[in-house]
């Protein structure tokens, strides 16, 4: 199984120098990559764009609170065989037809390297790492219906994120590569805006940033805004032409941006900034 290129980032993703260190250390690894952070802070999107930049093919597989780990590998369809069988169809002499192949069994069956997506790992069953682990370990599994061992033909670059809701077992984590994504400090963040948005102005972004950070720096806030969301604001700000002027106050004294309802996504939240600006301009 050869190992692919070098991740060494791309047009449209800013990664840190740690960042791409990690995936490069799972690639000559050959271990999943476990990718944690805060959601928003673009841990999906690195694995579009590492196959991006790889030139591999991404399957994706996102999960949710039901999902099992049976469903990454295969299901068998015994529903509807037994259907078929009362129709008097033919197929029903084949189990092969009722084997629903998962994004696992497609994955170790390609016929490239592909970058193969668990995402947000942590929403499943507590087991659902563990039942995984001889599958990701030794690149094979058995299908017991039609008695066969599905093995890789290459090994997949296995990007798995988490936004940390649960932990996970510690004989998963030894397999894995880990990295954590750091919030972006200021002269990251402003990269990042720069991707998306080539011609904002200079004193509309500081002021924008100004604020975004000023946000996220409020004690007991229940969800600092993200990346994402400092993105969805900016757009909103240049939809509807607001100027920096209207992002501070005179005198510097804390004000409610305009569409803070990109930034802040819940009610306490919310009643939490307003009274702080409220105190604020008490004391002045």
């Amino acid at each position: 199984m050869n190992t692919p290129a070098r991740f060494e980032g791309s047009e449209n993703y800013v990664a840190t120098h740690d960042l791409k260190l990690a995936v490069n250390a799972a690639l000559t690894l050959q271990r999943p990559l476990l990718i944690k952070g805060e959601p928003g802070t673009g841990k999906t999107m690195l694995a579009e764009e590492v196959a991006a930049a790889l030139k591999m093919p991404l399957l994706q597989w996102h999960i949710k609170s039901t999902t099992k780990a049976q469903q990454g590998l295969y299901e068998y369809d015994a529903v509807s065989r037994l259907r078929d069988s009362q129709l008097g169809d033919e197929r029903v002499k084949d189990i092969h037809n009722y084997i629903v192949r998962g994004v696992l069994w497609q994955a170790f069956t390609a016929d490239e390297p592909v970058v193969l997506l668990i995402d947000e790992i942590d929403k499943a069953d507590i087991e659902f790492p563990n039942d995984l682990l001889r599958e990701l370990d030794r690149m094979e599994f058995y299908v017991y219906e039609t008695r066969e061992m599905v093995r890789a033909k290459h090994r997949p670059l296995v990007i798995i994120t988490s936004n940390n809701e649960k932990e996970l077992p510690d004989a998963f984590l030894r397999r894995c590569f880990f990295h954590y994504i750091k919030f972006p400090e200021k002269e990251t963040m402003q990269q990042i805006v720069d991707v998306h948005f080539p011609n904002l102005k200079k004193n509309l972004l500081a002021q924008a940033m100004q604020t975004f950070y000023d946000v996220r720096d409020i004690p007991g806030l229940k969800k600092k805004p993200s990346t994402s969301e400092l993105l969805d604001w900016l757009k909103l700000l240049l939809a509807e032409d607001i100027p920096p002027e209207a992002l501070r106050s005179q005198d510097q004294k804390a004000i409610v941006p305009p569409l803070h309802g990109a930034l802040l996504k819940n009610e306490q939240d919310v009643h939490l900034f307003e009274r702080l600006v409220f105190m604020s301009r008490n004391n002045r």
